[in-house]
This record gives structure tokens, sequence and C-alpha cells, in this order.
């Protein structure tokens, strides 16, 4: 019998999450229904480049500020 993968904690924008390992930038975004045409992650204190998203894995204990980019006048 498999057991399911034992989670990993981040901290997104300063709360606490426990997520399943060997998630990308991309697979968090989608987790918190981010539209990442319009959003900007840094990981710990770095700029993830959007093209790097889908090959960037979160990593237990890191930091991430996901920040959502809105229009308007």
């Amino acid at each position: 019998m498999d057991e399911a993968p034992t989670p990993i904690r981040v901290t997104v924008n300063g709360d606490a999450h426990e997520i399943p390992p060997s998630l990308t930038v991309d697979d968090l975004l989608d987790r918190f229904g981010l539209d990442r045409r319009h959003t900007a992650v840094e990981r710990n204190r770095v700029l993830v480049p959007r093209a790097a998203f889908s090959t960037t894995e979160v990593e237990s204990g890191d930091v991430l500020e996901i920040v959502t980019l809105v229009g308007g006048g």
C-alpha cells in the first residue's frame, strides 16, 4: 500500500501553507486559482521569471510573495 507523500511547508504572502511536494510555481498558481499572465512571483526574495514558472519547483521552507496585477483607472 502506497503512502501519500508528506506535505511540505511554505509561506505564501505571509501565511503558512502545507502543499504536496514537487509542485512548480505554475502548479501553485493553479492551486490558488491565479492567472499567471497577470501574476508576479518572488521566491525567497528573488523574482521568478514567468518563463520559469513551469520549471521552478517550490521547496520546503520557501517564502513566496505572489502579486496579482490589476488594471483599472
